[in-house]
């Protein structure tokens, strides 16, 4: 599945504060997710593979590590093997880094939350306006972007211009 997104993610100091607010705003809350995402290394973009008790996908991206919501164009492979994929993969791909993270995950029409407790690093929540049919326009998405950081009270201070992935070994 193709999807553009544009997304946000920033530090959380308060990560119980923000599920209030998001379940005040209607959201409707998917559950907490123990991920391990698998990254490997690709010769452009990156490719990962997420593991969890309720998200299990094969997600190709490229994404600017900009501290400003970005757009992020995503390839998604839903799997319900994951091991056996995770499998090949290692057979085919060196690994990069493993993200270990909990994650509660919230929906309020398009528009993907997670407050993530992720080892090693500490708590964060993102936002991602997400266009899986192209129904909005980029404009659109960073619009709602812009709208939901106000409502949670993310500051362009409190935003991180990368993934994860990069930094895990900054601070292992």
């Amino acid at each position: 599945m193709k999807i553009k997104n544009v997304e946000i993610k920033a530090q959380c100091h308060d990560p119980q504060g923000k599920r209030d607010i998001l379940i005040t705003q209607g959201a409707r809350y998917i559950g907490r997710d123990h991920q391990i995402d698998t990254y490997y290394q690709t010769p452009h973009g990156r490719l990962k593979l997420r593991r969890g008790n309720i998200e299990n996908a094969l997600i190709a991206y490229t994404r600017e590590n900009v501290r400003n919501p970005k757009l992020s164009d995503v390839l998604l492979y839903k799997t319900y093997d994951a091991a056996s994929l995770q499998e090949i993969l290692d057979r085919t791909f060196d690994r990069q880094i493993v993200v270990d993270k909990t994650r509660d995950i919230y929906f309020i029409d398009n528009i993907k939350f997670h407050v993530d407790d992720v080892q090693g690093l500490g708590t964060f929540v993102e936002i991602e306006a997400i266009d899986e049919a192209e129904r909005f326009g980029e404009d659109e998405l960073r619009k709602q972007v812009t709208q939901y950081m106000k409502i949670l009270g993310i500051t362009h201070e409190d935003l991180l211009t990368h993934s994860y992935s990069d930094m895990i070994p900054e601070h292992s």
